[in-house]
């Protein structure tokens, strides 16, 4: 994977606002979704899916941002920064697990304690398929843009995305749920979150990458061009 080539545009960009944000966004996004996950979401009693799935095809969306500007090495970064953000809520939410609690906020302390004991099996299987899923997202992008020649951005975000969701959503679903719920319970979800997942991609996700990446290159390069 290192021996793609980087993109040349990151290297005539000045300023590092745009990255820091973006960063921040894409940390953000992940971090909601993984807390947002311990809510399953049922359709007529007959489709299940986690709440996350809502937001956390925006931040794939964010991805293919980072991929695009500033290369596949930056990307990856971001990804591993990403991944020990992750890391830190768990071990901070679990020391607030472990803390003790007034009598009189017993309510609060048993809401907490049920969200935030479930969150790290949702944030083991998040990261999992996370690095998985990002990380081929990512060589993807910057591996489709050489054999499209930069032209065509909508194939490298939604081609891109055809195969990190399998990467992602098979481990996720399956390391967060498995034994709770049943083995067909599982498989619809498997499938619901991957079909719905790749249409917000489409219908959401790839307009905003379009909208975002011609913003910061128009932005990025009149800076470069100012000095």
């Amino acid at each position: 994977m290192d021996k793609v080539s980087e993109n040349p545009f990151k290297n005539r960009t000045g300023g590092d606002m745009p990255l820091m944000v973006v960063t921040a966004l894409f940390v953000t996004l992940y971090l909601v979704s993984n807390i947002m996950a311990v809510k399953v979401i049922s359709i007529f009693g007959l489709f299940y899916f986690d709440s996350g799935t809502i937001t956390f095809p925006f931040a794939y969306m964010l991805g293919d941002v980072l991929a695009e500007i500033w290369g596949y090495r930056v990307a990856r970064k971001v990804i591993w920064v990403t991944f020990l953000c992750n890391v830190l809520m768990v071990a901070c939410t679990q020391i607030g697990v472990w803390l003790p609690s007034p009598d009189y906020l017993e309510t609060t302390e048993t809401a907490y304690n049920t969200i935030f004991t479930y969150v790290p099996r949702i944030v083991v299987g998040s990261l999992v398929g996370f690095l998985l899923g990002e990380l081929s997202n990512a060589w993807l992008m910057e591996y489709i843009k050489k054999i499209t020649k930069g032209r065509r951005l909508w194939v490298r975000t939604i081609g891109s995305s055809v195969i990190a969701y399998l990467f992602d959503t098979l481990p996720f679903v399956l390391i967060a749920f498995a034994g709770i719920l049943s083995v067909h319970d599982l498989l619809m979800m498997i499938a619901l979150q991957y079909v719905m997942k790749l249409s917000i991609e489409v219908l959401f996700g790839t307009p905003m990458a379009y909208a975002v990446i011609v913003f910061l290159k128009r932005r990025l390069l009149k800076k470069d061009s100012n000095g």
